[in-house]
């Protein structure tokens, strides 16, 4: 899906934040790459052009890797690096109980989180399954 109903003069980031807010998890296209940008840019790192265009993800990924980080105050929690199915990887975390049971494979749906201490919702995923 594309979307153009944010103003085009917005910085790349300011509008992937946007659709943050809106619930939506945004990437960019390259007609001239034929193939999805991700993290949010002016010019297509591949071609150098600036031909960008706005998509909305389905939101529905597969787990690339994932590790759990043991913070020295506060529950551990994962970091995972998301594929999703549009063709572009981000790094995000799958929110369960136990990040151990985050697996390598799973699939994942995309939600925008606005969490304590933080402006702007972050993109994180929750199990479409539970983890084999």
């Amino acid at each position: 899906m594309q979307t153009d109903d944010l103003p085009a003069n917005s910085a790349p980031y300011a509008r992937y934040v946007q659709h943050l807010k809106a619930g939506e998890l945004a990437y960019q296209f390259s007609p001239a790459a034929g193939r999805a940008v991700f993290f949010p840019r002016v010019r297509c790192p591949y071609s150098g052009q600036d031909c960008l265009q706005w998509r909305i993800s389905g939101g529905t990924g597969t787990v690339y890797s994932t590790s759990v980080v043991y913070p020295r105050k506060g529950d551990p929690y994962n970091v995972a690096l998301i594929d999703l199915d549009e063709g572009f990887r981000m790094m995000s975390r799958v929110a369960v109980a136990d990040p151990m049971q985050v697996a390598i494979g799973q699939r994942v749906r995309f939600h925008a989180s606005l969490e304590e201490g933080l402006d702007d919702p972050i993109p994180v995923f929750t199990p479409l399954e539970s983890a084999q």
